[in-house]
Protein backbone atom coordinates (compact mmCIF):
# COMPACT_ATOMS: atom_id res chain seq x y z
CA UNK A 1 0.00 0.00 0.00
CA UNK A 2 1.37 3.51 -0.95
CA UNK A 3 0.56 6.06 1.48
CA UNK A 4 -0.02 9.62 0.14
CA UNK A 5 3.18 12.35 1.04
CA UNK A 6 1.46 15.46 2.15
CA UNK A 7 4.35 17.14 1.73
CA UNK A 8 4.20 17.18 -2.16
CA UNK A 9 0.66 18.38 -2.20
CA UNK A 10 0.77 22.16 -3.05
CA UNK A 11 -0.70 24.14 -0.36
CA UNK A 12 -3.50 26.85 -2.17
CA UNK A 13 -5.03 28.22 1.17
CA UNK A 14 -3.27 30.72 2.56
CA UNK A 15 -3.94 32.21 6.59
CA UNK A 16 -4.50 35.39 7.33
CA UNK A 17 -1.27 36.59 7.99
CA UNK A 18 0.16 34.87 5.10
CA UNK A 19 -2.29 37.35 3.26
CA UNK A 20 -1.22 40.00 4.97
CA UNK A 21 2.02 39.70 3.94
CA UNK A 22 1.32 39.12 0.30
CA UNK A 23 -0.22 42.43 -0.10
CA UNK A 24 1.43 44.51 2.26
CA UNK A 25 -1.35 45.25 5.13
CA UNK A 26 -1.89 44.37 8.47
CA UNK A 27 -3.60 41.28 9.88
CA UNK A 28 -5.81 43.58 11.45
CA UNK A 29 -6.79 45.19 7.85
CA UNK A 30 -7.70 41.88 6.45
CA UNK A 31 -10.14 40.99 9.68
CA UNK A 32 -11.56 44.14 9.03
CA UNK A 33 -12.15 44.00 4.92
CA UNK A 34 -13.56 40.08 5.55
CA UNK A 35 -16.16 41.93 8.34
CA UNK A 36 -17.24 44.37 6.11
CA UNK A 37 -17.26 42.55 3.09
CA UNK A 38 -14.23 44.12 1.17
CA UNK A 39 -11.63 42.06 1.32
CA UNK A 40 -10.70 38.70 -0.92
CA UNK A 41 -13.21 35.96 -0.74
CA UNK A 42 -12.71 33.51 2.05
CA UNK A 43 -13.21 30.15 3.36
CA UNK A 44 -14.20 28.72 6.88
CA UNK A 45 -12.85 25.45 8.13
CA UNK A 46 -14.50 25.50 11.60
CA UNK A 47 -13.04 28.31 13.44
CA UNK A 48 -10.23 28.79 10.83
CA UNK A 49 -10.41 31.36 7.86
CA UNK A 50 -8.26 30.27 4.84
CA UNK A 51 -8.26 32.21 1.69
CA UNK A 52 -7.45 30.77 -1.68
CA UNK A 53 -4.64 31.76 -3.72
CA UNK A 54 -6.42 31.81 -6.79
CA UNK A 55 -9.24 34.28 -5.35
CA UNK A 56 -6.41 36.32 -3.48
CA UNK A 57 -4.53 37.27 -6.40
CA UNK A 58 -7.45 38.12 -8.85
CA UNK A 59 -8.53 40.24 -5.86
CA UNK A 60 -5.40 41.88 -6.11
CA UNK A 61 -5.36 42.43 -9.82
CA UNK A 62 -8.96 43.75 -10.09
CA UNK A 63 -7.63 46.33 -8.13
CA UNK A 64 -4.66 47.22 -10.58
CA UNK A 65 -5.00 50.48 -11.71
CA UNK A 66 -2.65 51.97 -14.85
CA UNK A 67 -0.54 54.92 -14.63
CA UNK A 68 -2.31 57.56 -17.12
CA UNK A 69 0.06 60.50 -18.25
CA UNK A 70 -1.96 63.16 -19.53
Amino acid sequence: MTFLNTSDIPRPFLNEKQVADLICQSVRTIQKWRMTGHGPAFHKFGQSVRYHQADVLAWVEARRQEHNPQ
